[in-house]
């Protein structure tokens, strides 16, 4: 027999769990956006930073070469910062997918043993209905064949028992 309290146990801790588990793995994909905003602007602000710098030197002719390998330098910083905010931001994806896998093959094994309790629950009623049946009548009271009722019906009586 299903023990109603245990099972209605299960379902209120799952209710309670699946929303901070959703809210938590939501909290990391909104901090990985973060960090590709803060890193592309940041490389965006050392670009333009180098630019000035290059457009200040070039007024001066002997420094125009060096403003010219300034400026490189600060294009493949550039392209190094926003690679590695790249490489962060897919970590943090991996991760992220990674947990919310784990979540949910977690809940999946809490739902498949939940179900696995109302199943035996339900086999134990239908067979108990069933030997009820195939005893002799009362004389005052029918008992309801299996057939007589719906699934539905079935796990109704269970829930108001």
């Amino acid at each position: 027999m299903v023990d109603k309290a245990k099972l209605n146990e299960l379902v209120a801790q799952l209710r309670m769990e699946i929303p901070q588990e959703i809210r938590r793995a939501g909290e990391m994909l909104s901090r990985k956006d973060d960090i590709i905003s803060s890193a592309v602007s940041e490389a965006n602000q050392a670009r333009q930073n180098m630019e000035q710098e290059f457009r200040t030197r070039l007024n001066d002719h002997e420094l125009g070469r060096k403003a010219e390998e300034l400026l490189r330098d600060a294009e493949a910083r550039s392209r190094r910062i926003i690679d590695q905010a790249e490489q962060e931001a897919e970590n943090r994806r991996n991760q992220a997918d990674a947990y919310a896998l784990r979540t949910l093959r977690d809940l999946e094994r809490e739902l498949t043993a939940a179900t696995g309790s109302v199943r035996k629950g339900i086999d134990v009623l239908a067979g108990s209905t069933l030997a009820a049946a195939a005893a002799p009548p009362a004389a005052s009271a029918s008992i309801p064949s299996p057939t007589d009722f719906a699934p539905e019906d079935i796990e109704e009586r269970i829930r108001t028992r």
